[in-house]
């Protein structure tokens, strides 16, 4: 038990986790797990529901706690030992699973379980079950269910080496601007550039593709010769255009290889295409009307777009003198063209989001609208950066716990970017001692630090980043499901994921909820409400356009996973695309698709357009709130616990199109999104 990975302490010991502990860790926890799949699938084993779960699934869930606790440091903390650690036993993880998943003697036993023996939950995880055994292989023989196996084994490393690819290539470019170059970018963006540099012993302002860097500098930087070295590497990254010694970072070869393999699995399946497979466990029906509804969002969001095309154009013209815009000079119109109009620009607005006033302004609204306390706790953590807190709720005999959750905010060396939600714990009735587990949750977001003392600063777009990413979490941890299998998260279309997550978002364009959560860094004054105002009307700048990125990326995967045909190169599939969807052009040396980890290393395989369809299901379920709010611009406190108990606390205990409905009372529409959005056609 010296080994914290089996410890089987109540938190993951992070503090005493180091890269030797994983395999004997991993190795020892597979022995058990396989032992227990012997046990439940013995012909005098019983054929019930708790009898399994009290051997395998408990022995099971002690993998899924190691394995997950493994993946999630090397996401965040990747060191050379601990990848090495990790990609050595990343294989024989991946065999255990799909010998798992494809073992005929426990699909038997499953399927030999008498559903009258189940309550409502257990059905739902038994339909579930005997559903991913087929889509897992149980049923292929001989030659057929032997190549299915070594296409999991092979596809799971070859997402590995993208998602490490993609973080190499990043973390490898730096490019040393002088003060001269840096002119017209925030001062707390190159403060910890210099701070940067000066770790180094190197002279200048160290600038990178993470995004706190990245993104200012494309939107500030009034140098164009800066802008264009920054924009070409971050679109070129991990690619065979990124030129010299990055190329060895190229992901072309492992985009191939993970797409022929994803067909030829679909097809030993059953399957046409990969999307096919994929759509089976989602709410969309097929990619025909996937593909669909991508382009009728498209057409109406079009008009919407080229104006705003033509708007930029124009500005860049006339006030900035860029007769022909060049691809990296487009952030930096948008950003002056935004201050024009609006008056505002996105650093002065960021001076009021100090990143602990952010925190507990969303603490506060998810405490009023769900009834819920939240508060810091203790446990071991793997950053000094990490926080760690406990939901709480009221109970007839004092506050019980209802989870807790990690967060952890700062982008750093050997971190990935982006931000995500996992669930590290799972509430679950266990049935090995009718003991009521409750959920963990890790909230990963990738902000600028504070810099001089002061405490981080957060633009709005990284406030709602904030709130999306805490309701993944509110998903995860508010869960009353007792079934593991389909608690929180576990169990819900991937497409209808987005929902909790996207509806939180929309609490950032509340005044009665900014006007808590700000407080200028310097003189602790509240966000004006005249420049709330601002922000309100520059809501949907640009929504057109951003509206046809997100199409462009969701019906580029559709096709990719549908008509395309691996061996080829994908870019003039993207070029199609593109031209049929973009408003603006993209340079021909332009690779998006290969740091796309959401695609390639995620779990948006075919299914990228979930953003946009649980997108409707999120604004109209906001649209609600709209409907009850209160005369003082509170939100009705019915409403929050109707979405909680309907949504939330549902998980994945039946279709999220039942859920939608016991919480709207009726189907979706499109029209609460198109609204938002400014985007609604003319009555």
């Amino acid at each position: 038990m010296s080994n914290p990975f089996l410890a089987g302490a109540d938190l993951p010991p992070f503090d005493r986790m180091q890269p030797e502990h994983v395999l004997p860790a991993i190795h020892q926890l597979m022995e058990q797990a396989s032992l227990a799949l012997e046990t439940v699938t013995a012909a005098e084993f019983p054929a019930r529901w708790e009898a399994i779960a009290g051997v395998l699934d408990v022995a099971v869930d002690r993998l899924v706690s190691a394995w997950g606790t493994v993946s999630h440091l090397n996401r965040v903390a990747d060191t050379p030992a601990l990848r090495a650690a990790y990609n050595e036993a990343l294989p024989k993880v991946t065999g255990f699973w799909t010998r798992l998943g494809a073992d005929q003697r426990l699909y038997a036993k499953y399927k030999a379980i008498d559903p009258s023996t189940l309550n409502t939950e257990q059905c739902r995880a038994w339909d579930n079950a005997v559903r991913n055994f087929v889509l897992s292989g149980a049923e292929l023989q001989g030659e057929a269910k032997l190549r299915f196996a070594q296409i999991q084994q092979r596809s799971s490393e070859l997402s590995q080496k993208f998602s490490e690819n993609a973080l190499d290539a990043t973390e490898a470019f730096a490019y040393y601007a002088t003060a001269e170059e840096l002119e017209g970018v925030p001062a707390d963006v190159q403060q910890a550039a210099r701070a940067a540099a000066e770790a180094e012993g190197q002279a200048g302002y160290k600038l990178t593709l993470k995004m706190p860097c990245c993104l200012p500098v494309l939107q500030f930087a009034r140098n164009s010769g800066l802008r264009e070295t920054l924009y070409k590497a971050y679109v070129t990254c991990a690619s065979d255009q990124a030129g010299g010694d990055a190329t060895r970072f190229d992901n072309s070869t492992n985009i191939r290889s993970i797409l022929a393999l994803r067909l030829e699995e679909a097809q030993l399946l059953g399957y046409a295409h990969f999307a096919d497979l994929t759509l089976v466990t989602e709410m969309a029906p097929s990619p025909a009307e996937v593909i669909t509804f991508l382009r009728d969002l498209a057409r109406r969001a079009r008009p919407h777009a080229e104006k705003d095309v033509a708007d930029l154009r124009a500005f860049a013209v006339q006030e900035l003198g860029l007769a022909d815009p060049q691809p990296w000079d487009w952030r930096y119109v948008t950003e002056k063209l935004k201050q024009a109009r609006y008056a505002f620009s996105e650093q002065e607005v960021k001076q009021y989001f100090p990143a602990p006033k952010v925190l507990a302004g969303l603490f506060k609204i998810v405490e009023s609208l769900f009834e819920v306390s939240i508060r810091r706790d203790v446990a071991p953590i793997w950053n000094p950066s990490v926080a760690f807190y406990r939901i709480e709720r009221a109970g007839a005999n004092g506050p019980e716990l209802v989870g807790q959750f990690y967060l952890d905010q700062p982008a750093r060396q050997g971190k990935r970017d982006g931000a995500w939600m996992d669930g590290t714990r799972t509430r679950w009735l266990r049935p090995d001692n009718h003991q009521l587990q409750t959920p963990v949750a890790h909230l990963v977001c990738n902000f600028a630090d504070g810099v001089d003392g002061k405490p981080a600063l957060l633009t709005h777009h990284d406030v709602i980043t904030l709130f999306h990413e805490a309701g993944h979490g509110l998903h995860h941890l508010l869960t009353q499901v007792n079934e593991h299998r389909i608690s929180g998260i576990r169990g819900v279309e991937w497409d209808a994921v987005e929902l909790p997550s996207q509806f939180m978002e929309n609490f950032c364009w509340e005044w009665s909820v900014l006007e808590h959560m700000t407080a200028h860094v310097d003189t602790g004054e509240p966000l004006p409400r005249a420049l709330f105002d601002k922000m309100t009307a520059a809501k949907n700048f640009q929504s057109g356009m951003s509206t046809l990125d997100q199409i462009e990326y969701g019906l580029f995967d559709m096709l990719l996973h549908t008509t395309h045909q691996p061996e080829n190169d994908i870019m003039p599939l993207l070029a199609q695309v593109r031209a049929e969807v973009a408003v603006l052009p993209a340079p021909p040396y332009s690779r998006p698709a290969h740091t796309l980890s959401h695609i390639f290393a995620g779990g948006h395989a075919a299914g990228y357009y979930g953003y946009k369809w649980a997108e409707v299901l999120s604004a109209d379920a906001y649209a609600a709130f709209e409907e009850t709010q209160l005369p003082d611009g509170s939100n009705c406190r019915e409403t929050g616990r109707r979405f909680r108990t309907e949504i939330l606390e549902a998980g994945g205990s039946r279709p999220a199109m039942e859920s939608f409905k016991a919480f709207r009372g009726r189907a979706p529409s499109l029209d609460a999104l198109l609204r938002h959005q400014g985007m609604a056609e003319p009555a």
